[in-house]
């Protein structure tokens, strides 16, 4: 994923909305996720600090790093047998969640 924003974005005369900011969001994975949180952060910039996109783009900005170093719960737990999958984080420990993988 390139860090590149979309032409139309770039004009001037762009007003920046809540929709571009979960735009960009929307297929936030750790893989990309500081490239995501460069472009959304060049994007809210020019905002002010009351600005509902600026909000909505700094709280995403928070969640992007979080999940940039220490990953996301996807999957099932370690079955018997078998090891744990590490984490991103060196010091985090494997997490799982019950959850839609349960069926």
């Amino acid at each position: 994923m390139a860090e590149a924003e979309r032409p139309e974005r770039l004009r001037p005369e762009h007003q920046v909305t809540v929709d571009d900011v979960r735009q960009l969001m929307g297929a936030s994975t750790p893989h990309f996720a500081l490239q995501l949180r460069n472009r959304i952060r060049k994007l809210i910039a020019p905002l002010p600090p009351e600005d509902p996109a600026r909000v909505e783009g700094e709280r995403e900005i928070a969640r992007l790093e979080r999940i940039a170093f220490t990953g996301e719960v996807r999957g099932e737990p370690e079955q018997p047998g078998q090891r744990p999958l590490k984490s991103l984080g060196e010091d985090e420990p494997t997490r799982y969640h019950e959850g839609a993988t349960r069926g």
